[in-house]
Order: structure tokens, then C-alpha cells, then sequence
């Protein structure tokens, strides 16, 4: 009986493969070659798997931002009892990658988020993972408000404009962090600082509402 190929499990290989590499070189230095020797795999797996260089990229541009999403969310669900307010400060805080451990997958997010300037798929790919985040953040906002029922309405505006605020907040500070402008304590403290004032203007926006 032929040996059955477990191809996604491959593909997520690769895309590992593809991380390493664009980490050490950047992403213009991800070719097929390197990326079968670190997969440890061969050239012919690789291309039975992407019949591009683009659709590599694309593939492993999707297993990062879903590897970041699984962690915040696995963060979330890890202590059900914490409050909407502390979840979304625990959510933030693993976009933004500051932790050493992340350090690697914060360079290759950002190698990938300059290539997607360029390239209108990757591009694409990077609004999907951003707009889940997004709804996330919107749907912790709403939450911890009162704003409406969660998962049944739309997060009302006020909550999606600070979930966008707070997303492209924690974005940008891995770039700050990365090239040594914050240290990660201080970006940290910039994050908590913007978190606090968020709540402030939700609570004066619902005090003026009730009265």
C-alpha cells in the first residue's frame, strides 16, 4: 500500500521552512532550493505542494497570522473568568509581539507586511488576518461596555473605531520595538497607557448617553 502523504501537515512545514529563512535573510532570500533543505524535504515535495514562489509566501503569510490569532486566542479562553477589559489587554499585548520569544515572528510579520506593499495578494491575505484581529478587539470592547449582545449584533461604532485605534497601535510598536526606538517595557507601558484611556472615553461616552 502506497504511504499516505499528509500534505497540509506539509505545507505547514514549509511554511515553517519559509519563516526560518525569511527571518535569517529577509523574504527576498526564500527560494525553492533553501526552502526544501530546511523543510528537509525535496524540491519536488515542495512544488506538489505550491506551484509558486508567490503561493508559498501567500500560504506562509496565513499560517503566521492564524499562529497569532490561535495565541491570543488560546490566552483568552486559558482564563475564563478574567474580565472583558483584562482579556483585551492580554490580546493586545500578544500582537504586538513583545515578548523575546516572539522576536522572530515579529521580523517575518513585518518582512511580510513591506512585501505586501508591493504585492496585492499578500496584501490580501494581511487585511484578513488584521480584520479578525479587529473584530476580535471590537467584540472585547463591546463586551466589556455593554454595548450590545455579543455575537448577535455588529460591534456599534464607537467600540469598532478604538478597536482599530488599538489594533494599528500594537502593530506599529513591534516595528519600535524591532529597530530599537521602545524597549518592550516601554512599548508595553505606551499600550497599558492607551488601554487605560480607552476605557475613560467608553465610560464618559456611556455616562453621557445615560443622562
Amino acid at each position: 500500500m502506497p504511504r499516505q502523504v499528509d500534505h497540509e501537515g506539509r505545507r505547514r512545514l514549509i511554511a515553517e521552512a519559509i519563516c526560518l529563512i525569511a527571518d535569517e535573510r529577509g523574504l527576498e532570500g526564500v527560494t525553492l532550493r533553501d526552502v526544501a533543505a530546511v523543510a528537509q524535504v525535496s524540491m519536488g515535495a515542495v512544488q506538489r505542494c505550491f506551484r509558486s514562489k508567490e503561493e508559498m509566501l501567500l500560504f506562509a503569510v496565513g499560517y503566521v497570522g492564524e499562529r497569532i490569532t490561535e495565541r491570543v486566542r488560546t490566552r483568552l479562553g486559558g482564563a475564563p473568568a478574567q474580565s472583558p477589559a483584562t482579556a483585551l489587554g492580554h490580546a493586545a499585548t500578544e500582537v504586538a509581539l513583545l515578548r523575546e520569544e516572539h522576536r522572530a515572528e515579529a521580523r517575518v510579520w513585518l518582512a511580510f507586511v513591506a512585501q505586501a506593499a508591493v504585492s496585492e495578494p499578500l496584501a490580501d491575505t494581511l487585511r484578513t488576518s488584521y480584520a479578525a484581529l479587529q473584530d476580535l478587539f471590537a467584540g472585547l470592547i463591546t463586551e466589556a461596555t455593554g454595548s450590545a449582545p455579543v455575537g448577535k449584533d455588529p460591534a456599534p461604532p464607537g467600540p469598532r473605531r478604538e478597536a482599530r485605534a488599538l489594533l494599528a497601535l500594537a502593530d506599529g510598536l513591534t516595528s519600535h520595538v524591532l529597530i530599537g526606538h521602545l524597549t518592550p517595557e516601554e512599548a508595553d507601558e505606551v499600550l497599558h497607557a492607551h488601554l487605560a484611556g480607552l476605557w475613560e472615553r467608553l465610560d464618559a461616552t456611556t455616562a453621557g448617553r445615560a443622562n
